[in-house]
């Protein structure tokens, strides 16, 4: 019975992260306009993925990004058309993150501070490196041959993706790195994060 209610605490987090994904994808980004109708943006949606990954685990963080996050394109005529491949791509970065975090550096076994800290950067550098060379790679594929746009088109939309996606990079990182370390201590006592003895 416990780990059922676990389950569905876990799921009732992933729902707000998603939504927080959204929330922020949606409302706090800044559109940057492309040839062909197309558009890329700056926004801060991934830091919330990142942030579940590192809170929840990288199965649940990922999830909530790639709906979060997908949803968000499937409601705007610009990006409606890229919406599976944010799912994935989206989906990659929390479970990278929730690698290096939990499976790697087992941040939930440390009660060190700086310990918890480093990691936590590391992890989120890991996730989103990933997607800032995944994003225009899997992009420029996906226009050219799912969408069918012309190859001189698809390169641009790469070219200024991976722009616009390593700015987004280096802000999320900040700013996960900020609000996970300032947000830990209290989920810990409110018992949204579980500690792992060491064994």
């Amino acid at each position: 019975m416990e780990r059922r209610n676990e389950t569905v605490i876990k799921l009732a987090q992933t729902a707000l992260m998603a939504a927080l994904c959204y929330v922020s994808f949606t409302f706090l980004q800044i559109k940057i306009p492309m040839p062909g109708g197309d558009a890329t943006s700056l926004h801060i949606g991934n830091a919330f993925c990142v942030l579940g990954a590192l809170i929840l685990g990288g199965w649940y963080g990922g999830l909530a990004g790639a709906i979060g996050m997908s949803v968000a394109d499937l409601m705007d005529p610009v990006y409606i058309t890229g919406a599976p491949k944010t799912f994935v791509l989206k989906l990659c970065i929390g479970l990278i993150t929730g690698l290096v975090a939990h499976r790697i550096a087992k941040i939930n076994e440390s009660t060190d501070r700086r310990y918890v800290a480093r990691w936590s950067v590391i992890a989120s550098v890991a996730g989103l490196a990933f997607n800032v060379i995944a994003d225009p790679v899997v992009g420029f594929f996906y226009n050219q041959y799912i969408l069918g746009q012309p190859q001189q088109m698809a390169e641009v939309l790469a070219k200024w993706g991976a722009a616009a996606t390593f700015v987004n990079a280096v802000v999320s990182t900040i700013l996960v790195g900020v609000l996970y370390n300032a947000l830990r201590p209290v989920l810990l006592r409110a018992g949204m994060i579980h500690m792992v003895k060491a064994s």
